[in-house]
């Protein structure tokens, strides 16, 4: 275990105390602070999650945030606080919405952890890890947002539903914006090391990469009431531990791009090098016309979003 080291979570709903008691049966690091409007619930929360931790033979703590102050000297600052998505609601109509909510907590993340790595992960997520970037001044490499790793998860299920094998050796990327635009790519995306284009025909990984643009709206029509938490929250911690144990390991994360694949002062998602900094590399990989013109397709999307929020004079600037 990465002795001393602390996360803050912000966020007590289903996403935020799921983030959170998986890094407590992790053990990655020391301190793990839930952050909520509501102390009680999160104290509450707390408890029980400290309680699994010593089940689990674990050392993590985990302690109810009652102040902004509570967040000092973080690592690394989740931020999974937002309204949810309701069946029928767009990603696009929590923009608002949910700016002003993460814009508050990026201020307080300014102010009293200003040396930790941030993990995006409410929604619209590429749309908030811009706002976080230009509430906070930090550098582009310590506000990531988490999808790709998420959107890739969903297109290894997929993968194997096809298949019926390969469960735990599929290895899928994703491009691009969270939601509708993002960019799946078969052309880099193996079974064991074996290209899903030698497995699989056109028109099999056309349907899915269909379902995985789709993956995070079918769950919530399913549900009903809510949206997806589990998944999302497990590939969370992947990256908050690629942080915390300084891996170097490469996924698919949401970052400010600065001329990368022909793009600046917008964000998107691309592979990068996850490490103590935070995306301390961004992997540049050959894309077929056809997945830049996507690709293009996703940045305008979200640069779209963007543009909604100047006209509106979100930002003070």
């Amino acid at each position: 275990m990465a002795k001393g080291k602390k996360v803050t979570v912000i966020g007590t709903g289903n996403f935020g105390s799921t983030v959170a008691f998986i890094m407590a049966m992790n053990g990655t690091c020391h301190n793990v602070v839930l952050r909520g409007r509501n102390y009680d619930v999160a104290k509450g929360k707390a408890l029980d999650m400290s309680q699994a931790a010593n089940a689990a033979r674990q050392h993590t703590i985990v302690k109810a945030a009652k102040s902004a102050e509570d967040m000092a000297d973080s690592d690394v600052v989740v931020i999974t606080a937002g309204a949810p998505r309701t069946p029928g609601m767009s990603r696009d109509d929590l923009l608002t919405k949910n700016a002003q909510i993460v814009k508050n907590y990026a201020r307080e993340i300014k102010e009293h952890a200003p040396n930790a790595v941030v993990v995006v992960v409410s929604n619209p997520l590429d749309v908030m890890t811009y706002v976080v970037l230009k509430e906070t001044g930090f550098p582009r490499e310590r506000v990531l947002g988490m999808a790709g790793i998420l959107d890739a998860a969903r297109m290894a299920h997929f993968i194997y539903e096809k298949l019926e094998y390969g469960a735990g050796q599929i290895r899928a990327t994703v491009m691009g914006g969270h939601g509708d635009t993002m960019v799946p790519l078969p052309k880099f995306t193996t079974v064991a090391g074996v290209p899903i284009e030698d497995l699989l025909d056109s028109e099999e990984i056309g349907d899915i990469v269909k379902k995985t643009r789709n993956g995070g709206a079918q769950i919530v029509n399913l549900l009903g009431n809510g949206s997806a938490y589990y998944a999302p929250a497990k590939s969370t911690t992947v990256m908050v531990d690629a942080i915390l144990k300084d891996t170097n390991q490469i996924h698919s994360c949401a970052i400010m791009l600065k001329d990368d694949y022909g793009y600046s002062d917008i964000v998107s998602g691309v592979p990068v090098m996850i490490g103590a900094g935070g995306a301390e590399q961004v992997i540049m990989m050959a894309l077929k016309p056809l997945q830049q013109r996507r690709f293009k397709d996703s940045v305008a999307s979200v640069q779209e979003m963007v543009d909604k929020l100047y006209e509106l004079k979100f930002f003070d600037d």
